[in-house]
Parts: structure tokens; sequence; C-alpha cells
């Protein structure tokens, strides 16, 4: 059964809680275009050992879809506050924070603002490092969709037709994964159903719309001597499918985080909690095995 957060600007995050309330809290948070059901093949992986929250993020699934001014309210700071006022709520500490692209930079920005409530994180990409590679042709050829998400007419032809919203999100979900995966029809069903409410396809890209995508972050990427650097253990779970995030943009992540370790997920496309669970998985619970003689 799903629960409603406590407003934070106003919005209220739908999330889902299960596993094993008073184990090590882990935090899920999902990408576009998705919502907390992303993780449907993670968390009975994770459950048993874990305290397990996922959350739709502001504008998604559940969760509160205000037309409201969108870089204060859709950045990536808002969402991440957002996630900071449910895990507040919720009273937990050293929380694992595990994530994929919207998540990724969530979970990021939340490891910058809060660290003292992070205990370590679980990401792909995005992530920072990519720079000016962003302009390249191959990458423009593949982060079109973000320029597309910028105009009005992105809401205007997708926004509440169902037809057009399945034939979009198939797309993404097509184009984006690895060869050895593709969405079930039932699955498909579920997001467009979502997707397709009036509001909510344009309430998903306010994200993009808000300059939080990944070519206005890139190029907007502070040098690595004024880089506000994240601290917290971390492990980046990189594919070798995903045609927006080529393995070798992996090269610089020392440059932002102080403690990381990148691991190959060799079969793998964009949307790895669903393509690679259990590499995901196991990282997590590593993460969040009890510390021997802490307590």
């Amino acid at each position: 059964m799903w629960s409603r957060s406590s407003p934070v600007d106003g919005f209220r995050l739908a999330y889902d809680r299960c596993g094993t309330e008073g184990a090590p809290p882990v935090v899920l948070l999902h990408g576009w275009p998705g919502n907390r059901h992303d993780f449907r093949r993670l968390v009975p992986l994770i459950g048993d050992a874990t305290d397990v929250i996922a959350p739709d993020l502001r504008g998604f699934g559940g969760s509160d879809k205000h037309d409201v001014a969108v870089r204060h309210f859709y950045s990536a700071t808002a969402q991440a506050g957002s996630v900071i006022g449910l895990i507040k709520e919720l009273e937990l500490s050293q929380v694992v924070l595990a994530g994929y692209d919207v998540g990724s930079r969530v979970a990021q920005s939340i490891a910058r603002m809060q660290p003292d409530l992070v205990r370590s994180l679980v990401l792909s990409p995005p992530l920072p490092g990519a720079g000016d590679r962003v302009l390249t042709a191959k990458a423009q050829s593949e982060f079109w969709y973000q320029a597309f998400h910028q105009l009005p007419v992105a809401a205007h032809l997708i926004d509440g037709n169902a037809d057009a919203v399945r034939e979009y999100l198939r797309h993404f979900w097509t184009h984006w994964s690895g060869p050895e995966f593709s969405i079930a029809e039932d699955d498909l069903d579920r997001l467009v159903a979502d997707y397709a409410l009036p509001g909510a396809f344009a309430a998903s890209i306010a994200w993009y719309r808000a300059g939080a995508g990944m070519i206005a972050q890139s190029l907007a990427e502070l040098p690595p001597e004024r880089a506000i650097k994240i601290h917290v253990p971390t492990d980046v779970v990189w594919p070798q499918h995903d045609p927006l995030f080529p393995p070798e943009w992996a090269d610089r992540l020392g440059h932002y985080f102080t403690d990381v370790s990148v691991h190959q997920a060799f079969d793998a496309g964009h949307f790895t909690p669903l393509e690679c669970p259990d590499q995901f998985a196991e990282l997590i619970l590593i993460r969040a095995r009890p510390i021997p003689g802490a307590g």
C-alpha cells in the first residue's frame, strides 16, 4: 500500500515502503520516463535485509504535479529537498541512496546538501565529468529530446494523448535498453496509464524545462578545482549498452567523488535496476550491511 509524504514546498510525494522496518534503510530514486515501479525487480532482492522506500519524484506517478515555476520547484535541488523531507519524516538515518537517470542526479544533490543523512550512494549515469563531450554530433543525436522538452509544443503534442504517450515512451524504453531487455506490454500499459493522465507528461518533463537535463548540467560543470565533491562512498553501475552515456565518460569521476568505484554492467542498457537488478542489488546490500562494532 502506498503512502503520501508531508508537503515540502507544497509537494507531497507518493511512496512505497516495504522490506524490513528497522533494517538498514535504502531509498530508491527512479528515472525518466519511469516511476517508482522501475524497481519492481530490485526490491524483492533486497527487501529481506533492508527497509526499502521508493518514492515518485515531484511531477511523477502519484506525487504532486503542480503547475508552478519549474526552475524553482523542479530543479535537482528542489527534488532533493522533497526526498530529504521524506527521509527526515520517516526518521531515517545513514541511508543508502540508489538511483539512475533523474534519480541519480537527485541522489548526488542530496549527498552534497546533507551528507550526514547518507551512508553511501549506488548510482548509474548521469554522472559529472562528461563536460563538452555532450556537444559531439553523436551525443547530440541522442540528447535531442532534452531540447525538444524545452519547447511548449512537446506538451501540446503529447500531453493527455494516450497513443502519442505510448509511442513516445516505447521509443525510449526500446532504444535506450540493452540487447537482452524489452519492456513487457503489461508494464508499458501501466506506465502509459500513469503518463497519459492530463498534465502528467508535462509535469514529467518539468525536470528538463528546469534546466536539470544532462546537456545543461554538463556545460555548467565546474572545473575539478572548484567542484563541490561528494565524499560519501559511491558505487557506480555503468552500463555498456546505454547510447546516452558511453563507458569512456567514466574517466573523470575522480574529479568529483573522493571515494568512487565503477562496476561495468556488460549486458545492460540505460534501465539498470530492471536490466541488471542482481548486480545493482548486490552493491546495495554490501553498502547496507551493518558496520561491525557500530551501535
